[in-house]
C-alpha cells in the first residue's frame, strides 16, 4: 500500500490558491501583477502556460468573446509591435532594431508573466543553495547546421556554442557509474522494479548477461523470449516485398507498433515496452509513427532493411526529427543550466540593457532580471507581460496597424507602423480578422503538440547513486514517461552537483497522448491538450510522488524528506507541428507545405514563430523572425 504524503507545500502559485488568497475577488493574473515581489523563475506549482495566461485567449477562441475598442489610443505609436515574447518575437525585435536603427520604438506584448515563450527558466533554493534548470526548450541542437542568420544572431548576443565543450561534463555519468534504467510501475506490471534499459541494444543470441537482465523484467516468459529474439535478430523483415516503391510505401503507411505486432508477431507486452520511448521527440508514441521513422531512428527489427530511397523522392529534401537526433555530427551538449532560456535572456539584455546585468554568456547564468525595467517609460524597447492580444487590424488608411490587448481585465489599444505576430499560429484567425479564408485553412492544418516539463528539486541524489542509474524510461506510464538527473553543466560560477549528498534538480517529461486507439498524431494532440487543462497541480503532484516513490524508493529515496520543490511547466500548446510521413504527405517539409500559405504576409502584418517554419527548434524560430522583419522592411 502506498503512503499518503503530506509535504509542506510552499509552491502553490496556481489559480486556485491565488484566488483563495484574494478572497476570490481577483484573477490570478491580477494578483501576480499587483505583487511587486514576484520573480517568475522562482515561482513553483503550475507554471508554463500558467493560470492567468490563457483565459482571455480561450474566451476569444472558444467562447467568441468580444472586446470593445477603446475610443482613444492608450499608448504612443510604435515603429514595431511584436505579439509574443518568445525566442522568435524577441529575435524579431532585435533584427528590426538592428536594420531599422537604434532609435526604433518597439513594444513586445506577451500573455505570460515571464518572457521567453517555451524557453522557460526554473529556479529553486534548497538549503540556501541556488538550483537552476529548464522548464521548456532545452538545447541548441546541432549548431553547426544553423543558417548563417541564426548562427550570427547567437554570436551577436555573445553565445558561443564551442564553449560548451568545456562547460558540459560529458563523462559525468560514466565517472559515477550511472546508466539509463527502466522503471516498471506496479500499476502496470504488478510490482515496482528498476532494471538496466536494454531495449535498444543489439545482442548475440547466446549473451547470457542480457538474457539474465531481460529475465528480471516483469513480463511473461513468452514475451521475454520474443524480446531476446527481436534484439538478436539480423533478418531483413521486408525481403518478401520485392518492389522498392512498395517497400517504401509499406514503411510509411505502417506504424512501428503495428509492424512489431502484426509483421514480427511480437506480444503486446513487448510492443508496450517500446511504445512511449519516442514521445519526447515527436509528441506521440510508436503507435502513431511510421516504420520508416523507426528505421531512421534505428529501432529494433529495422536494422537490416535493404532498400534505397530514390533521389527524386520528396523526403530527400529534408531531415526528420529522428534523423537529426540519430545522425548528429555534434554531441548533444549545447545546453545552459536553464536550457534555452538563456537565449531570450541574452536578447532581452541587448534590447533592454538595464534589465539584466553583464555582457557574456557566462554571467547570464546567475544574473537576475529586473522585471520593473522591462516596461520602463524611458526605454525605446518595452516588454509588456501579462498582456493578451485580442485584435490586430490595419487602420482605415492601411498606413499602420491597431493592436488591442487585455491586461488585468482592461482593454488597451496601441498602434504600430509594423506588426510581427510571433504567437501561436492557431490564434491568428481569432486575432487577425483580415486573414483570408485560404490562409485560415492552411493555418488549421497543423496543431500544437502538448507536453509538460516537470522540474523537481531534491535534497540529494543518493538514491540514483545507490541504484546505479541517472535516469529512467517508464513504459506505459500514467504521467512521466521519462525522468532523471539534469544535464551536467557548470559555468558562470554555477556548479552542477558533484556528490550524491548534494541537492540537484530532476527533469521529467510528460506528453499526454492517447495511444493504441488508432488515432492520428493530431487527434491525440487535441485530446491531450484537453486533458492538460483538466489536470490541476495536485493531480500532477500525487502522480509525481507515486512515480518517485515506486522507482527511487528502492534506493532509499524518501518523498517527504528528499523533495524540496516541484514546478510543473504545462505547455498545452507546446512543440510546433513537424510533418511526418505517417500522417502527412512525404512532400511536406519545412520548405513545402500548408505552413507556407499560413505564414503569408498581410500588409503591415507578418508572421514569425516556429509554427511558421514547421520546425520545433531554436533556429526555426530565429529564421522565421528574420523572414518576417525582412518582409516588413521591404514594404515600409
Amino acid at each position: 500500500m502506498k503512503k499518503k504524503h503530506n509535504i509542506n507545500r510552499r509552491d502553490f502559485i496556481n489559480g486556485f490558491a491565488l484566488s483563495l488568497a484574494a478572497g476570490g475577488s481577483l484573477s490570478p493574473i491580477e494578483i501576480l501583477a499587483n505583487d511587486k515581489r514576484r520573480y517568475p523563475p522562482a515561482l513553483m506549482g503550475m507554471r508554463g502556460s500558467n493560470p492567468g495566461s490563457f483565459e482571455v485567449a480561450h474566451a476569444l477562441a472558444w467562447g467568441g468573446a468580444k472586446f470593445d475598442k477603446p475610443k482613444i489610443q492608450t499608448d504612443n505609436d510604435y515603429d514595431l509591435v511584436v505579439v509574443g515574447g518568445g525566442i522568435s518575437g524577441l529575435s524579431a525585435a532585435y533584427f528590426f532594431r538592428q536594420r531599422y536603427g537604434n532609435d526604433a520604438k518597439i513594444l513586445i506584448l506577451d500573455n505570460h508573466d515571464d518572457f521567453g515563450g517555451h524557453a522557460r527558466r526554473n529556479e529553486f533554493n534548497v538549503n540556501g543553495e541556488e538550483l537552476i534548470c529548464y522548464g521548456g526548450s532545452q538545447s541548441i541542437d546541432t549548431p553547426s547546421a544553423y543558417s548563417s542568420v541564426s548562427a550570427k544572431l547567437l554570436k551577436d548576443i555573445n553565445i558561443h556554442t564551442e564553449r560548451f565543450y568545456e562547460y558540459y561534463d560529458q563523462n559525468f555519468f560514466d565517472k559515477n557509474r550511472l546508466e539509463r534504467g527502466l522503471y516498471f510501475s506496479s500499476d502496470v506490471y504488478g510490482k515496482d522494479i528498476v532494471a538496466k534499459d536494454s531495449l535498444r541494444r543489439s545482442i548475440a543470441k547466446k549473451d547470457e548477461s542480457i538474457h539474465k537482465l531481460i529475465d528480471s523484467y516483469p513480463i511473461k516468459d513468452d514475451s521475454k523470449r520474443a524480446l531476446i529474439s527481436l534484439l538478436s535478430d539480423k533478418s531483413d523483415h521486408l525481403k518478401e516485398i520485392k518492389s522498392q516503391s512498395k517497400k517504401i510505401e509499406f514503411m510509411r503507411n505502417t506504424s512501428y507498433s503495428n509492424f512489431l505486432r502484426s509483421h514480427l508477431k511480437m506480444p503486446d507486452e513487448v510492443v508496450g515496452l517500446y511504445r512511449d520511448g519516442i514521445k519526447g521527440l515527436w509528441g506521440v508514441g510508436w503507435d502513431a509513427l511510421s516504420t520508416m521513422e523507426a528505421y531512421n531512428y534505428d529501432m529494433p527489427g529495422t536494422h537490416y532493411f535493404d532498400f534505397v530511397v530514390p533521389d527524386d523522392d520528396p523526403s530527400q529534401n529534408h531531415i526528420t526529427a529522428s534523423e537529426k537526433s540519430n545522425d548528429r555530427e555534434e554531441p548533444y551538449i549545447f545546453h545552459f543550466p536553464d536550457g534555452n532560456a538563456s537565449i531570450p535572456r541574452a536578447l532581452v539584455r541587448e534590447l533592454v540593457p538595464n534589465s539584466i546585468p553583464g555582457e557574456t554568456m557566462e554571467d547570464l547564468v546567475k544574473a537576475k532580471v529586473d522585471y520593473d525595467e522591462l516596461d520602463s517609460s524611458y526605454s525605446k524597447v518595452k516588454i509588456r507581460l501579462d498582456s493578451t492580444v485580442v485584435n490586430v487590424q490595419h487602420t482605415p488608411d492601411e498606413k499602420s496597424v491597431d493592436v488591442r490587448y487585455v491586461k488585468n481585465g482592461k482593454v488597451y489599444r496601441v498602434r504600430g507602423n509594423h506588426v510581427v505576430m510571433a504567437c501561436y499560429n492557431n490564434m491568428l484567425p481569432y486575432v487577425c480578422p483580415e486573414i483570408s479564408e485560404k490562409q485560415i485553412q492552411s493555418l488549421a492544418y497543423a496543431t500544437k503538440i502538448p507536453l509538460v516539463y516537470i522540474s523537481i528539486a531534491v535534497r540529494n541524489w543518493n538514491a540514483f547513486h545507490n541504484l546505479g542509474f541517472h535516469s529512467f524510461n517508464i513504459p506505459q506510464s500514467k504521467l512521466m514517461h521519462s525522468f532523471g538527473m539534469d544535464f551536467p553543466v557548470s559555468m558562470g560560477g554555477y556548479n552542477y552537483t558533484s556528490k550524491p549528498n548534494q541537492p540537484t534538480v530532476l527533469h521529467g517529461t510528460f506528453v499526454p497522448a492517447d495511444p493504441d486507439k488508432g488515432l492520428s498524431p493530431k487527434q491525440q494532440s487535441i485530446i491531450g491538450r484537453r486533458k492538460l487543462y483538466e489536470m490541476n497541480f495536485q493531480d500532477f503532484e500525487s502522480l509525481i510522488y507515486e512515480q518517485l516513490d515506486g522507482s527511487l524508493g528502492i534506493g532509499g529515496f524518501d518523498i517527504e524528506r528528499d523533495i524540496a520543490g516541484i514546478t510543473v511547466n504545462r505547455w498545452p500548446h507546446g512543440y510546433a507541428w513537424e510533418y511526418n510521413d505517417y500522417s502527412d504527405p512525404p512532400e511536406f517539409n519545412p520548405y513545402n507545405g500548408p505552413h507556407i500559405e499560413g505564414r503569408k504576409q498581410i500588409g503591415r502584418i507578418s508572421i514569425a514563430n516556429s509554427d511558421s517554419s514547421s520546425y520545433a527548434y531554436v533556429d526555426g524560430a530565429i529564421d522565421a523572425a528574420d523572414r518576417a522583419v525582412n518582409e516588413q522592411l521591404k514594404s515600409q
